[in-house]
């Protein structure tokens, strides 16, 4: 599988290093650009798979730089900004960016929130497209899922959901990071939701004679071990 290309456009050098060395750490090839005219530039050179984008630079800021990208690429676009303000964010998703962070910002949230954006944007490019855990066979391009050598009428974010856990076998996520990872930062729905899919995850496992291996943590959430509570 190629690796993913990531593009940062940001004025501010100490920016783009930081996210270079982070994303590097994660197998990433990484572009920069410090103003919106270069990195619109090397949006039609490079064709990222994601790009990190400030709002405010020279020459053209963040806004004018995503309407641009907007009008020929679907690129997950993840914007920065100095400004918390619920217009900019509002604005920001108005025009299409898939999400929105604050500067400062923990190099490691941005990490977690570039491989959750590519996670629902592109599972295929994200995940090898075929993907074998115990009983369950995954094909993420085409998110289906066979159990033990059958078809599987799975929705696709039970898929993803019972995908995520399973690749982190015996880690406890919280509802709430699993709505991150699963559904997106920008998601703001009952957190029940989660409730909801694994139950739904447990019912169908159980028709093929398989015991769900998502366990309960009481008062914490949920984590893939060796055998369903």
């Amino acid at each position: 599988m190629r690796p993913i290309k990531l593009l940062t456009i940001d004025d501010d050098d100490h920016v783009c290093e930081l996210i270079r060395l982070y994303a590097e750490l994660e197998g990433y090839v990484v572009y920069a650009a410090h103003n919106g005219a270069g990195g619109l530039e090397l949006v039609y050179d490079e064709s990222p798979d994601l790009i990190v984008l400030d709002i405010m630079m020279p020459e053209m800021d963040g806004w004018a730089a995503s309407e641009h990208i907007r009008k020929d690429f679907a690129t997950p676009i993840i914007m920065l900004s100095g400004k918390g303000e619920s217009y900019d964010k509002l604005r920001g998703f108005e025009l299409g960016v898939d999400d929105y962070i604050v500067k400062p910002f923990d190099p490691k949230e941005l990490m977690a929130r570039i491989r959750a954006v590519l996670r629902r944007t592109n599972p295929s490019l994200y995940h090898e497209e075929i993907v074998k855990l115990d009983e369950l066979l995954f094909d993420m391009r085409h998110l289906q899922l066979t159990v033990n050598g059958e078809n599987a009428m799975f929705a696709p974010k039970e898929i993803e959901l019972l995908y995520y856990l399973a690749s982190n076998r015996n880690r406890v996520f919280t509802r709430q990071q699993l709505l991150d990872q699963v559904w997106g930062y920008d998601y703001d729905g009952d957190p029940r939701t989660v409730d909801v899919h694994v139950k739904r995850i447990r019912e169908k496992l159980r028709q093929f004679g398989i015991d769900c291996k998502v366990e309960t943590i009481r008062g914490i959430g949920y984590k893939y071990g060796e055998g369903g509570v």
